[in-house]
């Protein structure tokens, strides 16, 4: 089992930018695809960005392509999404999720067997 502690969030303006962090307990966090997910007020939760277990593969969503970068450091059980120009529809909470899941591209929430409590994102604008 995992734990995970996101940490980052806060309120930023429009073109803004941002770095969540994701810290896991455990010994085999290197074992785990990690994934970011968002709910904007009053919607479902939808997926942001994933990476693979070494880091070498990574992809997004098409609404953060190209701002967002997902990356993780395995020796700090630690993942993060830097986030750059930032839009007031990127208002969300802001959660990790880790997956022991076989296969590394996994985008829908069931695919992910753990989260963390989620951070609160605001960019006004």
């Amino acid at each position: 089992q995992v734990q995970l502690v996101e940490s980052g969030g806060g309120l930023v303006q429009a073109g803004g930018s941002l770095r969540l962090s994701c810290a896991a307990s455990g010994r085999t966090f290197s074992s785990y695809v990690m994934g970011w997910f968002r709910q904007p007020p009053g919607k479902e939760r939808e997926f942001v960005a994933g990476i693979s277990w070494s880091g070498g593969g990574t992809y997004y969503a098409d609404s953060v392509k190209g701002r967002f970068t997902i990356s993780r450091d395995n020796a700090k059980n630690t993942v993060y999404l830097q986030m750059n120009s930032l839009k007031p529809e990127d208002t969300a909470v802001y959660y990790c999720a880790a997956s022991r899941g076989s296969s590394w591209h996994l985008t829908s929430k069931t695919d992910y067997d753990y989260w963390g409590q989620g951070t609160q994102v605001t960019v006004s604008s």
